[in-house]
């Protein structure tokens, strides 16, 4: 591993009552605002100023070579105790996709690696999200951090989003709710979870110079919504803004953000802390950022010595002041986060099981010609390309997490990233080539790069059936140039299916790609980024072992020109760069049509839908009933397995008309698993805010016929049921 050092480092809104318990929470000490406001009231102002950093474990001095702090614990930002008081130290870490070690600087530190958070967002199980929190806050508690920077809620606008993998897709109730069983897992296991990045970065290009334009009421119809429901449901101790403008003002210096919309509309109790390098400006502080992160990243320690004098001015108030530190201790004491982590072992077998349970549920089969589940005969099977003989790929960036039993590989990658330093493809080692042995021992299974595609394709024209694995590694720091895949996957796939018309795609992406050769394979099968266990998952599903039930969190175009954006200003320059004026707008005329919504407003017919995914059982959605009580929409209907194997269903419900227009929305899904013949009945009760429309200071549902529609994906839904609402106005 590298050794440089950095060189400047609702309640249920929308879901349906099938729902599975959840683990016993943790238990706070005490009315968490009293103990906020006795500790803050005992404290002298400096003490005050102490809580308003955190800081790398570095020394950073001009003309001198950076140093680690001696004796002072590896975390990507920390604040020390104070012992007179007692309040906690904190000490926070990466943590997306698990627990990280930055730049290998923990030496063998390792963590149990999630899939992605897309393919976490594709189980469509808030259940099973809630248990990946808790897993990953289980292990970050063990190895002493009480803060986890996690988890990102970004709607995705633009399918090259170099990010995209870390966040839930495109939806916001998919996003919010998902993202805000996460933190319950977190919260309840003793951490502080961060909401992320508060709002619109949803591109890496520009991000440090980009203004991010849009109109209120699309904003909060889209992104903000997906916020909003998982602070509501999750109650997350820390919001992070985001390096991007929004509207023309920083999102970590944006008052309409965080002092009008987070803490008063939203009356959000916790703290607002900034992205590493995000704070350009005392005035900061009063446009409601309580917190500078990890300071020494940026070119003044901000809310040291200028807010001092700031504050000594009367510019800051007494009350704002108390008001930061009281919002940082009030979270830290919700979640028992200020309780002296104990250092323990831990039990990585049993955290790689909740690691394959996400990538098992979450791998989409798109295309199935008869072929899959691949059944245990004697057959021979070649299995090509994406390193499938050594791991599966992760992302890169940040939330790049250290596996159990080290990288099975490091591909190096010529990448200008946060710290401009060399990067690396990290292989998780799970190998699919291995787990696929083992789940069909009868096979002969062999093995081929795929470097060479002509011999690869007349070794696949020898095999009963053929495996062709592809990846597309997507890196914080960096958006993609196109939706292609890379080098000649693209022709070798086709080369492969050419040879031998038992074909089958495994795709290991952190966005959608584009699939010149679907209609020349038998099968399709997204697997994200698959985490620890990978391999076993993907062989898993191959197998049959596990009946696949992942859904699309997020559209796959049918072409580049289905992309609303054209070509990204800046694509390819060097990271942080500012760019001329008129570069800088990112302009978002989509406004809250985002993902699907855009497609189906555009009358375009994508490659694959939102929600779209295949099984190998058959399920029958009964009909939707519609109860309206008090202007709320309430829906029943029943699921049925009408196939011969077990398996899980994922029902959802749209909003396909209001008003006599046409619209798509989502408002409401679940998951649930049925035995052959079961059958099951669920209700939901709409979020009144995915019928409504914002309007001047608030939400308003216009009077109306209103039209919903049950079905398997966004473009694959049943006969509309239509119920009549009253005008109502409902708060922000």
């Amino acid at each position: 591993m590298m050794k440089k050092i950095l060189p400047a480092l609702l309640a249920g809104a929308c879901a349906f009552t099938a729902a599975a318990s959840d683990p016993k929470p943790r238990t706070a000490v005490g009315d968490p605002d009293q103990r906020a406001a006795a500790v803050e009231a005992q404290m002298t102002d400096e003490e005050r100023f102490h809580f308003l950093q955190t800081h790398l474990p570095l020394v950073i001095e001009p003309g001198k070579p950076t140093r680690l702090i001696p004796n002072v614990p590896i975390a990507v930002g920390r604040m020390p105790a104070i012992e007179r008081l007692g309040t906690p130290e904190i000490l926070e870490t990466d943590a997306s996709l698990g627990v990280v070690n930055p730049l290998g600087l923990r030496e063998g530190d390792v963590a149990t690696v999630l899939p992605s958070s897309l393919a976490l967002a594709a189980t469509f199980d808030p259940a099973l999200s809630y248990r990946a929190g808790a897993m990953v806050a289980a292990e970050a508690r063990a190895k002493g951090f009480n803060v986890l920077l996690a988890p990102g809620v970004n709607l995705t606008r633009d399918p090259r989003g170099g990010r995209n993998f870390e966040y839930f897709g495109e939806d916001p109730l998919l996003s919010g709710v998902l993202a805000g069983d996460y933190i319950r897992g977190v919260q309840d296991a003793g951490v502080v979870a961060t909401i992320k990045h508060f709002a619109l970065n949803d591109q890496e290009t520009l991000r440090r110079s980009g203004d991010a334009q849009i109109a209120e009421a699309a904003l909060r119809e889209s992104d903000l919504l997906a916020f909003e429901i998982g602070i509501e449901r999750g109650q997350p101790g820390a919001v992070m803004c985001a390096y991007n403008k929004v509207n023309g003002d920083y999102a970590c210096g944006n008052d309409f953000l965080l002092n009008r919309v987070l803490k008063g509309d939203w009356a959000y109790k916790g703290w607002v802390m900034s992205d590493w390098g995000a704070v350009h400006d005392v005035g900061f502080f009063n446009a409601g950022l309580d917190q500078q992160s990890g300071a020494e990243m940026d070119k003044r320690q901000w809310f040291a010595e200028p807010l001092k004098a700031e504050f000594a001015a009367g510019r800051v108030s007494r009350q704002r002041l108390s008001d930061a530190v009281r919002r940082i201790l009030r979270s830290l004491y919700a979640v028992g986060a200020d309780a002296a982590p104990v250092k323990r072992p831990i039990d990585y077998e049993a955290h790689a099981a909740v690691a394959r349970a996400v990538a098992a549920d979450g791998i989409v089969l798109l295309k199935n010609d008869q072929l899959l589940p691949l059944t245990d005969a004697k057959q021979s099977i070649l299995i090509v390309g994406g390193y499938a003989i050594a791991g599966v790929m992760s992302g890169g960036g940040s939330s790049q997490v250290t596996p159990v039993g080290g990288p099975a590989a490091v591909i190096p990658t010529d990448v200008h990233h946060l710290a401009k330093l060399p990067l690396g493809q990290i292989l998780v080692p799970s190998s699919p080539v291995q787990a696929l042995k083992a789940a069909l021992p009868s096979a002969t299974i062999a093995y081929d790069a795929g470097y060479d595609v002509a011999v690869a394709a007349a070794r696949a024209a020898r095999a009963d059936l053929a495996i062709v694995f592809a990846s597309k590694w997507e890196t914080e720091g960096r958006d993609s140039g196109s939706l292609s895949l890379g080098g000649a996957q693209n022709e070798l796939i086709a080369a492969v299916a050419k040879a031998n018309p038992k074909t089958v795609v495994v795709l290991e992406t952190g966005n959608p790609v584009l699939m010149p050769w679907r209609d020349e394979v038998k099968a399709v099968v997204e697997a994200w980024y698959p985490g620890q266990k990978g391999g076993e998952a993907i062989a898993d599903v191959l197998s049959g072992a596990v009946n696949p039930s992942g859904r699309l969190p997020i559209t796959f175009p049918a072409s580049e020109s289905q992309n609303l954006h054209g070509a990204l200003p800046g694509l390819g320059e060097e990271y942080g760069l500012d760019f001329a004026a008129a570069d800088k707008i990112i302009a978002n005329p989509e406004g809250a049509e985002v993902g699907y919504r855009g497609y189906a407003a555009r009358g375009q017919t994508p490659l694959f839908a939102f929600g779209h995914g295949l099984s190998y059982t058959r399920f029958e959605l009964g009909p939707v009933q519609l109860k309206v009580h008090r202007n709320r929409v309430a829906a029943s209907f029943s699921v049925r397995n009408i196939g011969a194997r077990e398996g899980k269903a994922a029902p959802q419900l749209y909003l396909v008309k209001a008003k006599g227009k046409p619209v798509l929305r989502l408002c409401g899904f679940a998951k649930l698993a049925l035995k052959p013949g079961e059958r099951r009945e669920l209700s939901v009760t709409v979020d009144p805010r995915l019928l409504a429309g914002w309007e001047s200071q608030g939400w308003r549902i216009r009077p109306g016929q209103y039209e919903f529609a049950l079905g398997d994906s966004a473009t694959d839904l049943g006969p509309a049921q239509a119920v009549t609402l009253a005008d109502q106005r409902l708060p922000p």
